[in-house]
């Protein structure tokens, strides 16, 4: 590398060096239209900072998920003087934090502790599995905990009785559960409130910048929702079941007799639309007891306005 009056100057292996990209890879950018060419000086080509600067953002964007093809589109836009400053801010938006929730550490006797104190490699490498634990390099007694809530949660449920190996079964499935609800309120939001700045070309600058300060203000309502659907779901549930729970344990004389009764199918879709359709059949059995109740009010007011009627009569 030599010092010239504009700046650092770097012959391909010293960009390579100091960008973390081989040499062949820094000639694939260049015939993909993703780096500047260098400045040729006599028999060498002399790569500047600019070029670094370059590489380092082409590896962020990466890391983020991008493809080439998306990201020589936006390196582009920047050439042509729309800004890249607030699509990255975009971009660092939607991939930093979406909870305050803080990472941790255990170690593995911490974590034997808490599992009723049993060295079990194979509930072990299975919380690897899902992420629940990640291994720490060079360090084989300790894991990174991402969500100590999740660990927590498995732990106390363990304690309760339920079986590593079923809370195992249970969070894949509550995992592609909830992967489903966060997709179909990204497909929602997206179609909604983010697809002015979804368009064919990259957002200009200050497009990007409104967009992440939506992202901002809309994060915490995807939590808030299933938070407050998931209050509601297991208070109706916890309350169904429990009830059928104490009515298997009836004696026989107090139970309830039940029939089976035909009805409209268009009437039945109107209270599943309604209602649900867990809930139609309660629905219909509650609107027939209260039609019931009002057939008899009326009854006994009927009979007490005749006898008045009768009392008159002189």
């Amino acid at each position: 590398m030599s010092e010239h009056p504009g700046g650092a100057a770097y012959r391909i292996e010293d960009l390579a060096h100091r960008s973390g990209a081989t040499v062949r890879t820094i000639r694939a950018y260049q015939d993909r239209g993703l780096l500047p060419r260098p400045e040729r000086r006599g028999r060498a080509n002399v790569y500047a900072n600019a070029h670094l600067a370059r590489l380092r953002q082409i590896a962020d964007l990466l890391d983020r998920g991008y493809t080439l093809a998306s990201i020589k589109e936006l390196l582009e836009a920047w050439d042509a003087g729309r800004g890249l400053g607030g699509v990255l801010g975009l971009v660092a938006e939607v991939d930093g934090p979406w909870t305050d929730e803080e990472a941790g550490r255990i170690s593995r006797a911490e974590l034997d502790e808490r599992f009723g104190g049993r060295h079990d490699d194979a509930a072990v490498a299975d919380a690897v599995e899902l992420g629940v634990l990640e291994p720490v390099p060079g360090d084989e007694d300790s894991f990174l905990v991402p969500s100590p809530q999740e660990l927590a949660a498995a732990s106390e449920l363990h304690k309760a009785g339920v079986p590593l190996s079923a809370i195992s079964v249970h969070l894949r499935e509550l995992r592609g559960q909830v992967e489903h609800i966060a997709s179909r309120f990204l497909e929602f939001t997206t179609e909604h409130v983010f697809a002015r700045y979804l368009g064919e070309h990259p957002p200009s600058d200050t497009e990007a910048a409104e967009a992440a300060s939506l992202v901002r203000r809309l994060r915490p309502l995807a939590q808030q929702t299933v938070d407050a659907e998931l209050a509601r779901a297991m208070r109706t549930f916890a309350t169904r079941h429990l009830r059928q729970h104490l009515a298997r344990e009836e004696p026989p004389e107090q139970r309830k007799e039940t029939r089976t009764v035909e009805m409209p199918a268009e009437t039945m879709r109107a209270v599943e639309r309604l209602v649900g359709t867990a809930g139609a059949a309660e629905f219909v059995a509650v609107a027939a007891e209260r039609e019931l109740r009002a057939r008899t009010l009326d009854g006994l007011a009927a009979n007490h306005a005749n006898r008045s009627i009768v009392d008159e009569i002189p």
